[in-house]
C-alpha cells in the first residue's frame, strides 16, 4: 500500500513544552511531518525520518489480552529535525528515548510526537525507544473490515493492511519506508507464536516462552504479522533448499494439508514465470475460518482464515513479488499488488490445464465470471488505476480491472514479451517501492514503438466499460 513532508503546526510545538517527562536542550531545527499525504491516508507514515530496523519486544497475556511493549526503532534523519512523529493507535505510552536519553513527547489521535533532548542533523542516524502497554485495538477499515490486534479463541493474530500495524506497534506506518525486523514475542507456555521471516530461537523460562523472529529483508509494516496461538508447525525445503514453515491450528490441519503440500509446486512455478525469489523463506499460517474475514499477503507466511483453495495460495504467494517486494509508493496504486497476483491465478489456471488467460478475460468482459450479475458489473464501477476513495481499494476493479490491464499489455506486447517484462519489473524494483507511473514508463521503454495509449487512457485510467479490444 508519499514522500512529501509537512511541517507540524506552531502549536505542536507548544503543546512539546507541556508534554511528559524528558531532558531540556535547545534545537534549531523543524518537525517532521505528521503525515506523508498519501491520497487515501494522510496521516499515515511521517516525514523527516526513514526507518531502518525495528526491533520489537512483546509480551502478550492471552487471557487478559494485555500486550506490553517496547519497541526499538533505527532510523535516519532525513532533515534537520527538532520532533518526529510516530503512528500509534490507543496503548499508553510509558516512557520514550532518544539516543538513550530520556525525551519529551505528546499524543494526538495516532500520532505520537517525541522530541528529542537534542537536535537530530540531516542524515544523522538515531535510535528512539518506545515503551507501552495496554490492550491493543482492533481497527475497522474504511470499507469496514477489522485489522489491527484481532483476538482469536485461542490467542490473537496482528494483521496491519492498510494501517493496522499501528494497533500492536509504535513506527513510521506507510508503505514507502520499509525496514528488517527482529521480534521476541513472549506469551504461555502453551501458546506458539508465528512471524515473519525466519525462528531465531525460543526460550521457556517460569512458565512462560519466548519466541524470536528475524526478517532480514525490508518490509512494509502492513505486512507484519504476529500469530499467537495453538499451531501445528510443519517445517521443510523446496528443491532448491529454501526453507518452508507453516503453522495450521489443528482444526484446519486435515482441510489444509493437501492445499499446503502444494507450496513447493506452486514457488517453483512462480519463480519460472516471476523470476529468482525476494526473501529467505516461505510457507503459510492458516487459522480458524473465523478468526479473520480474508487472506493476506503478510511477508514470507501468507495469513489464511481457513484453508486455502489452490488459486488463493498462488495468490498470496505471487504477492510476495508483487506487493511485498515491489511495495506501491501509495494506496491509490493497490492494483500493482492486487492485479498483479490476480493474473497471477490467470496465468496458474492456464499453465495447468483450466481456462487461458483469454477466455478468463472473455469471460469477465462479457459478465459470465461471477454468477452474481452485481458483481460482473462492479467490476467496471470505477477505473484500477484510480479507486474511488479509502473504502474501495480492494474492490473488484483493482483486481479483476487490473488483471485486465495486464492483459491487454500481453495482447500488445506479445506472450514472450510479456512474461519478460514480468520478471524485468520484480527486478528492477527488487525490495523497493514504485507506483503506476514507474510502471506505465516502464512498460513503454521495455516495448519501444508499441502504442499504449489506449490501455493507459481507456483500461487502466478510464471510467466505464472499455470497447472490447
Amino acid at each position: 500500500m508519499r514522500l512529501i513532508r509537512l511541517l507540524v503546526a506552531a502549536a505542536t510545538v507548544t503543546a512539546l513544552a507541556a508534554c511528559s517527562s524528558g531532558g531540556g536542550g535547545g534545537v534549531d531545527g523543524t518537525p517532521g511531518g505528521s503525515g506523508v499525504r498519501d491520497p487515501y491516508f494522510p496521516k499515515a507514515g511521517n516525514g523527516g525520518y526513514d526507518v531502518g530496523h525495528y526491533d520489537l519486544v512483546l509480551d502478550y497475556d492471552p487471557g487478559a489480552g494485555r500486550l506490553t511493549g517496547t519497541a526499538t526503532i533505527t532510523a535516519r534523519a532525513t532533515q534537520d529535525l527538532s520532533a518526529f512523529n510516530l503512528d500509534l493507535k490507543g496503548l499508553d505510552v510509558e516512557k520514550v528515548t532518544v539516543e538513550g536519553r530520556e525525551a519529551r513527547f505528546n499524543r494526538a489521535g495516532q500520532e505520537l510526537t517525541v522530541r528529542p533532548p537534542d537536535e537530530l542533523d540531516d542524515g544523522e542516524t538515531f535510535r528512539v525507544r518506545v515503551r507501552y502497554s495496554g490492550e491493543p485495538e482492533t481497527v475497522t477499515d474504511p470499507d469496514d473490515s477489522e485489522e489491527g490486534w484481532l483476538p482469536t479463541d485461542d490467542g490473537a493474530v496482528g494483521l496491519g493492511e492498510p494501517t493496522g500495524s499501528m494497533a500492536w506497534f509504535p513506527g513510521n506506518h506507510h508503505p514507502s519506508d520499509k525496514a528488517t525486523y527482529d521480534l521476541a514475542v513472549t506469551v504461555p507456555e502453551d501458546y506458539g507464536v508465528v512471524s515473519n521471516g525466519q525462528p531465531a530461537g525460543e526460550t521457556t523460562k517460569a512458565g512462560r516462552t519466548t519466541y524470536r523472529w528475524h526478517t532480514a529483508e525490508p518490509m512494509a509494516s502492513y505486512l507484519a504479522t504476529v500469530a499467537v496461538g495453538d499451531w501445528r508447525i510443519s517445517r521443510s525445503v523446496t528443491d532448491d533448499g529454501l526453507p518452508v514453515y507453516t503453522a495450521v491450528d489443528p482444526e484446519q490441519a486435515g482441510a489444509s494439508r493437501t492445499v499446503l503440500a502444494q507450496i513447493p509446486a506452486i514457488m517453483k512455478w512462480e519463480r519460472d514465470v516471476f523470476g529468482p525469489y525476494p526473501f529467505s523463506s516461505t510457507g503459510a499460517i492458516v487459522d480458524r475460518p473465523d478468526d479473520a474475514g480474508y487472506a493476506l499477503e503478510t511477508q514470507t507466511r501468507p495469513y489464511f482464515p481457513g484453508a486455502p483453495d489452490t488459486e488463493t495460495l498462488v495468490h498470496e504467494l505471487a504477492h510476495q513479488w508483487y506487493g511485498d517486494s515491489v511495495t506501491p509508493k501509495t494506496w491509490r496504486d493497490m492494483w500493482l499488488n492486487e492485479g498483479f497476483a490476480t493474473y497471477a491465478e490467470w496465468l496458474w489456471t492456464e499453465d495447468h490445464g483450466g481456462d487461458t488467460a483469454q477466455e478468463t478475460f472473455d469471460a469477465l468482459y462479457d459478465g459470465d465470471y461471477f454468477d452474481d450479475e452485481a458483481a460482473n458489473q462492479a467490476v467496471w464501477a470505477f477505473p484500477p488505476g484510480k479507486p474511488s476513495d479509502a473504502a474501495h481499494i480492494s474492490d473488484s476493479p483493482v483486481y479483476q480491472r487490473g488483471a485486465m490491464v495486464l492483459h491487454r499489455i500481453r495482447q500488445t506486447v506479445g506472450d514472450d514479451a510479456f512474461r519478460a517484462l514480468l520478471r524485468d519489473w520484480a527486478a528492477a524494483h527488487r525490495h523497493g517501492n514504485a507506483d503506476t507511473d514507474d510502471f506505465t514508463a516502464f512498460v513503454e521503454k521495455s516495448a519501444p514503438g508499441k502504442d499504449f495509449t489506449e490501455i493507459w487512457d481507456d483500461w487502466l485510467y478510464g471510467d466505464g466499460k472499455p470497447e472490447r479490444p
